[in-house]
């Protein structure tokens, strides 16, 4: 709600009680907390498909944790929550919905926005990452001159770029053997001139990742990344190894991707959030379709947790 002034806040009988219960327990050690309840790590944990959330080592007591319930209360979490997963328009400084949940839910529970089921969208994309990360995986995803890709380099900065570094370093045991993965940001050029040094222009593939295809940081790598495969390989090498996850067409024309090789982010995802859409596609690559579904229904159940 940046730009606007919130009806909730330090004024609301929950927030100055909370403030009160913070100022009272402030000089309590965590030590004097669990000496004052055997009990204490049960009632401060929760536990959901396989995570562990422990904040029984905080300075948080019975009466601090119902105030934190009664601001929840207070601040409607719960009509929030059923209206971000009604698909209405809860991100209201754009006025549009926040649906990263749709990308890692079952394709058959159908979802909204503006009375469009949004998930056969979502579905049609994800069967292409699997089509691609199936080929990878088979070693039959080639490049202009017909070898085997054996190097991916995704290119973005944000959203796109730290979920995937996280994700592709996370599940790093589940990664193809042989297979070279790389993730660039940095808009000196160093990070990018030392992957290129060690790369082999038959056999890389770029992921270029930027829903508008303008962002300065992203653009700058990709040309380079364009320039040195038209110096190897000329447009066909540009054509048959850069992907590009993105919405502006006219400017993946320019730069040369290849119809069959773009892939589509919608506006109701926000860029934190992308991981999960076409964005992930790195993911996908590295540790093949199966393992980027299971982490996708990962997700999924600790949106129905949190639901």
């Amino acid at each position: 709600m940046s730009g606007q002034k919130s009806k909730y806040g330090p004024h609301t009988a929950a927030w100055r009680r909370l403030a009160r219960t913070a100022e009272a327990i402030r000089e309590q050690s965590i030590t004097d907390l669990f000496g004052s309840n055997a009990m204490r790590f049960e009632r401060f944990s929760a536990e959901a498909e396989g995570l562990l959330l422990d904040f029984s080592r905080q300075r948080l007591d019975e009466t601090a944790l119902e105030a934190l319930l009664d601001l929840a209360d207070e601040t409607d979490v719960r009509g929030w929550i059923d209206r971000m997963f009604a698909g209405e328009s809860i991100n209201n400084t754009e006025n549009r919905a926040a649906l990263h949940i749709a990308l890692r839910r079952p394709a058959s529970m159908p979802i909204e926005v503006a009375g469009e089921n949004v998930m056969p969208l979502v579905e049609a994309e994800r069967k292409r990452m699997r089509r691609m990360a199936d080929a990878l995986h088979a070693w039959e995803l080639r490049g202009a001159t017909g070898r085997p890709i054996d190097t991916i380099v995704n290119i973005g900065i944000g959203g796109s770029d730290l979920g995937i570094v996280m994700a592709v370093t996370a599940l790093a045991e589940h990664r193809l053997k042989g297979l070279k993965v790389h993730c660039v940001s940095n808009v000196d050029g160093v990070a990018l001139s030392h992957v290129l040094a060690d790369a082999d222009p038959e056999t890389t593939l770029f992921v270029i990742c930027s829903k508008t295809f303008t962002t300065l940081e992203t653009l700058t790598n990709a040309n380079a990344a364009r320039e040195w495969l038209l110096e190897q390989g000329g447009r066909g090498a540009v054509a048959a190894q850069c992907v590009a996850v993105s919405t502006n067409h006219d400017a993946m024309d320019a730069f040369g991707i290849a119809p069959d090789m773009r892939f589509t982010i919608w506006d109701w995802v926000g860029g934190r959030y992308s991981l999960w859409s076409a964005v992930g596609l790195t993911v996908a690559l590295s540790v093949g379709s199966a393992h980027f579904d299971a982490m996708l229904n990962g997700a999924h159940q600790l949106d129905a947790h949190f639901e």
